[in-house]
């Protein structure tokens, strides 16, 4: 049977106040060699606070921040990445998110969704980036 680690566990009383949740969830969970994050956004992982207010691009640089910070967590990398997912709420900011994913993913070419929604957990969140790695086995990696 293979192990699952559960990476930065949390409550979503601490994430979502005035929101009456009271869940348990964690930013990462690895099972086997496959990597799921929780979708990130434009905050920082450190102090929870939302970077780049108003700027879809500032969020989308902060979340992949939180990407590559998580995935190495995971013993993983971002060319590890084999799938994700966009949320954005706002289509004119498709341009300034997909950017910022880019210039992280450049030559990982994962396959990718991308979806305009109404509305994302919170007010201030302008774009959400769901991932999906699997770790690669290398000499001298784990």
């Amino acid at each position: 049977m293979t192990p699952i680690q559960r990476i930065r566990r949390f409550n979503t009383k601490d994430t979502y106040p005035g929101q009456n949740l009271d869940n348990d969830l964690c930013q990462a969970v690895v099972a086997g060699n496959t990597v799921y994050l929780r979708g990130q956004v434009g905050t920082d992982l450190e102090t929870g606070e939302t970077v780049g207010v108003g700027d879809a691009g500032a969020q989308a640089e902060q979340a992949m921040r939180n990407v590559e910070q998580l995935l190495a967590e995971c013993g993983a990398s971002l060319q590890d990445v084999v799938k994700i997912v966009i949320y954005i709420v706002d289509r004119q900011d498709r341009p300034a998110v997909y950017r910022a994913v880019g210039a992280k993913l450049k030559g990982v070419f994962p396959v990718s969704t991308g979806l305009i929604v109404a509305g994302l957990a919170k007010e201030d969140w302008l774009m959400e980036i769901d991932v999906t790695a699997v770790k690669r086995y290398e000499e001298g990696r784990p």
